[in-house]
């Protein structure tokens, strides 16, 4: 009978108190974007998330359920050539997410430039900032004081910043992903 009476709870809470939040996720070409997207987008920690995945060309868009609130998460690509869109599909959302590669040190000083500049729109001042260290699984990667030196992050102002280390791969510091979007759901 309690598994009846949490359906039914699950199913009001989604369908009168539900909560959508839109996060763009950004960052160079072989940061592990998609990877984390699919990743997070096909666990199923306490049978809590779920999956509809529109595939696209240029950018990938994913929902992930969490209790009441849904993420739509928009993955795009890291190319130059995807770049100058980042700026028209962060803004308005709820949470922008900047996933660098922890291992590969050369392509830091790029992934900042393209940080701050983006960060600098006028479009974009309060929208919360999530940088996520990813292929904290490889060997001499950068630890997360070293990803918020190398990114500056301390200078970035005007919104809310956190950093993470994780591994999409070995769906490492995931949930702590996941609350820290979750938190700014209805914000």
């Amino acid at each position: 009978m309690a598994g009846l009476f949490r359906k039914v709870y699950d199913w009001l809470m989604r369908t009168f108190w539900a909560t959508e939040m839109d996060v763009t996720m950004i960052g160079l070409q072989n940061a592990g974007k998609t990877s984390l997207l699919r990743v997070l987008s096909a666990s199923r920690q306490g049978g809590e998330f779920t999956i509809d995945s529109i595939p696209t060309i240029g950018f990938n868009m994913k929902r992930v359920q969490r209790g009441h609130v849904t993420l739509k998460c928009w993955d795009l690509g890291g190319q130059p050539r995807f770049r100058p869109m980042w700026e028209r599909y962060c803004r308005g959302v709820s949470a922008i997410v900047f996933i660098v590669d922890l291992a590969d040190r050369d392509i830091l000083p790029q992934a900042k430039d393209e940080l701050h500049s983006l960060m600098s729109q006028p479009s974009l001042i309060g929208i919360p900032l999530l940088v996520l260290g990813n292929k904290s699984d490889l060997p001499n990667k950068l630890s997360v004081d070293e990803l918020i030196d190398s990114m500056d992050l301390k200078s970035i102002g005007e919104r809310e910043v956190c950093c993470y280390g994780i591994s999409a791969k070995e769906e490492t510091n995931l949930e702590a992903v996941v609350q820290w979007l979750v938190k700014w759901a209805g914000r």
